[in-house]
């Protein structure tokens, strides 16, 4: 019996690790179509990822139709970048240093603005109800009112996984700027989400 369970968990084994690079050969041989102007596979690419680098631009921008338009100009500069791409990082990695450059490009843009509507919305924050109340939304709301810079690193580093090198690589900021951003971010979480309980 134990030899059948050993048989089958090598062949499980065999199977996966067969499977990931079937995916990675076929994601590889999407790409390289895409880069001759082959729109049907980077059609194929673009509903892989859309979801990811959504989620990424919707966690920075702390907005949905911010998120969806910065996730709409991510594909594009993609698209027009493709050609350019090596393999030199995951094509996932690559798709998130776009997104995370639309993100902070739309924020330069239109900073006058996106403070207005912050400042509005603090004012009007109403209290959350026994109702509506919940982990998942709690920490969602104390992630939106932590301050950009603050945000950005920790979306980026302990959501995704980033390292710090790489989180300051993407936001054009010093791995130690990053690391100092994060421990703000977690200060400011705690606080939010009355988790600094009384010192002795």
């Amino acid at each position: 019996m134990a030899a059948v369970l050993s048989a089958e968990s090598s062949d499980y084994s065999q199977v996966m690790a067969s499977a990931t690079r079937t995916q990675a050969d076929d994601e590889a041989s999407l790409i390289r179509r895409a880069q001759r102007s082959d729109t049907a596979a980077f059609e194929i690419l673009y509903r892989a990822n859309v979801d990811r680098v959504y989620g990424l631009c919707l966690r920075m921008t702390g907005n949905v139709s911010e998120a969806e338009d910065c996730t709409q100009e991510a594909f594009i500069q993609a698209w027009k970048q493709l050609a350019k791409f090596r393999g030199d990082a995951a094509f996932g990695t690559w798709l998130h240093r776009i997104a995370v450059n639309a993100v902070l490009g739309r924020m330069r843009q239109s900073r006058r603005e996106h403070d207005r509507i912050r400042a509005v919305a603090e004012l009007n924050d109403a209290p959350v109800t026994a109702a509506d109340s919940g982990d998942l939304r709690d920490l969602s709301d104390a992630l939106n009112r932590l301050p950009e810079g603050a945000r950005h690193v920790f979306v980026l580093y302990a959501v995704y996984g980033y390292s710090h090198e790489e989180a300051g690589n993407m936001l054009g900021i010093a791995s130690g700027t990053s690391k100092a951003q994060l421990h703000r971010a977690r200060r400011l979480l705690a606080q939010q989400l009355g988790q600094d309980g009384p010192r002795t």
